[in-house]
């Protein structure tokens, strides 16, 4: 699956959603915080390979966690003046990204996913008999 790592690609569709969620806060702090010319902390830190796996205990709990950062992020960029020309901070495979850049991989980083999350829902309904 394009962009999705050897190590993602026996996640449950819970796993996803709970990677998804972390990297949804992360980017949403990061285009606030540069949006408003502050220090990125917190979220907008996180080390793009360890601190956005999920574990192993994800459940069906995910999905409404999940809505929620989408939902977050939405009126979070709903609330900011001005995106593109902001400080920069570096994205872990495609250089340095302002605020605006950062909105965009939110969308791009769900698109990624998507196709994964459509293939296990379908091979968990196939094994269940339940078909598509």
């Amino acid at each position: 699956m394009r962009g999705v790592d050897e190590d993602m690609r026996k996640w449950s569709f819970y796993m996803i959603l709970e990677h998804n969620t972390i990297v949804n806060r992360s980017i949403t702090a990061t285009v606030v915080q540069l949006a408003r010319g502050e220090r990125l902390s917190g979220p907008a830190t996180l080390n793009p390979k360890k601190d956005v796996m999920p574990t192993s205990m994800a459940d069906e709990s995910q999905i409404e966690v999940f809505a929620d950062s989408v939902n977050r992020h939405m009126e979070a960029v709903k609330s900011l003046k001005r995106l593109r020309g902001t400080g920069t901070s570096p994205h872990p495979i495609f250089g340095e990204f302002d605020a605006h850049k950062w909105n965009c991989m939110f969308a791009f980083h769900l698109g990624l996913h998507l196709p994964q999350a459509e293939y296990v829902v379908g091979k968990a309904r196939a094994e269940s008999g339940l078909g598509e």
